[in-house]
């Protein structure tokens, strides 16, 4: 069973709000709550280390900071070249989602690469540089249309 203080709502409460703008947001937040940065770190190891936090990352609102063509690359890559391939895929730094998927009838793609770039034409030669890498030539590129709304479970937040 895993115990939950006031004073760890408080501090889920700020996790899951965007993170304070300046170089020491942990400082920060530890300054809100009354306690240190160390504290206020080693709790959120110990949510991670206990599953009660599964991941702690960012979500990056491409269009806000300027990557206004998103593409899904899609690739047919033969399992026996699964986990090579993939890693080759994620050294690139265009790619910010690099996964392996099952394939399903009629769809003979296995790994997935979300590519940012300002153009199409940017996420269409990072494709082609992954292809010329990789020796992978059957792929497709998927362009998103709209930036859908991105939230995140919410908890402990006061009733209204």
């Amino acid at each position: 069973m895993i115990m939950i203080t006031e004073l760890d709502k408080k501090l889920i409460r700020f996790l899951q709000d965007d993170l304070p703008i300046t170089s020491r947001p942990f400082t920060a937040i530890a300054q809100e709550l009354d306690i240190t940065e160390e504290e206020v770190l080693a709790r959120i190891e110990k949510y991670l280390e206990e599953g009660s936090m599964r991941r702690f990352g960012v979500a990056l609102r491409h269009r806000e900071v300027g990557f206004t063509a998103n593409g899904m690359g899609c690739w047919d890559v033969p399992e026996e070249r699964a986990e090579e391939v993939g890693k080759i895929m994620a050294t690139f730094p265009d790619v910010s989602h690099c996964y392996q998927r099952p394939r399903f009838e009629g769809w003979p793609y296995s790994h997935f690469t979300m590519l940012h770039g300002q153009t199409r034409e940017d996420c269409e030669a990072v494709a082609k540089r992954i292809s010329e890498a990789t020796g992978i030539t059957n792929y497709r590129l998927l362009f998103s249309t709209a930036e859908l709304k991105k939230t995140s479970m919410r908890y402990f937040m006061e009733e209204k």
